[in-house]
C-alpha cells in the first residue's frame, strides 16, 4: 500500500464523516466541518495522482480505486444537496448516469485490455464539480444550510454552478463515448 493508494483510501474513509457533518445539526458548525472535510478529500484527489505519476507509483489498485473514490465523494455531496434542497434532482441524475455509463464502459473494455485515460474534459468536469461543491458548501457555512433563507441571487448561483457541472459532465461523457466507439458493437 503506497502513499497515493493510502491517500485514495483516506478519501473514501472521509466520505461518511462528510455526510454526517453535512446532514446533521447536532454538532456546532457542522456545515463548516463538512466543508473542511470535503476540501481535505479533494486535496487527496489532487495529491494522489500527482504523487503516483511523479514517483512512478501507479498501481492497478490505484487505477481502480481513485476514480471510484472521486465518484463516491462527488455523488455523496450531490445527493445530500438534493435532500437539503440545494440542488435539483435532474442535474444530479444526469451526473450519476454519466458516471455509471463511463464506469460500465471501462469495465467492459478493461476485459479486452483497453484503457481510455481521463482526458481534459473529464479532468475539467471533476475539478469544476468539486469547486462548485466547495462553493455551495461555503454558502451553506456563511448563510446557513436552508436554501429558503438565501437571497435569490444565491439560489441562482448554486443552480448555475450545478448546471455548468452537468454540461461539463455531458460533454466529457460524449468524449468518453467517442473514445470507446470502436469497442461498442451493437451487433453483439
Amino acid at each position: 500500500m503506497n502513499l497515493p493508494n493510502k491517500l485514495t483510501v483516506a478519501r473514501v474513509i472521509l466520505v461518511p464523516f462528510f455526510i454526517f457533518f453535512l446532514l446533521t445539526d447536532i454538532v456546532p458548525m457542522s456545515s463548516l466541518w463538512a466543508l473542511i472535510i470535503f476540501i481535505l478529500a479533494s486535496i487527496t484527489d489532487a495529491l494522489d495522482g500527482h504523487i503516483a505519476r511523479s514517483r512512478n507509483l501507479v498501481t492497478n489498485f490505484g487505477k481502480f480505486l481513485d476514480p471510484l473514490a472521486d465518484k463516491v465523494l462527488v455523488i455523496s455531496a450531490l445527493v445530500c444537496f438534493v435532500q437539503m434542497g440545494l440542488a435539483g434532482a435532474v442535474p444530479v441524475i444526469i451526473i450519476i448516469a454519466r458516471e455509471f455509463m463511463v464506469s460500465g464502459l471501462r469495465l467492459v473494455t478493461a476485459g479486452e485490455g483497453v484503457v481510455v485515460a481521463a482526458g481534459i474534459w473529464g479532468k475539467l468536469k471533476t475539478a469544476f464539480t468539486m469547486a462548485a461543491i466547495v462553493a455551495i458548501l461555503f454558502f451553506a457555512v456563511i448563510f446557513g444550510a436552508d436554501p429558503s433563507a438565501y437571497a435569490g441571487w444565491l439560489v441562482i448561483t448554486e443552480q448555475v454552478l450545478i448546471w455548468i457541472s452537468t454540461i461539463l459532465t455531458i460533454i466529457s461523457g460524449l468524449v468518453y463515448l467517442n473514445g470507446y466507439k470502436s469497442y461498442i458493437n451493437t451487433d453483439k
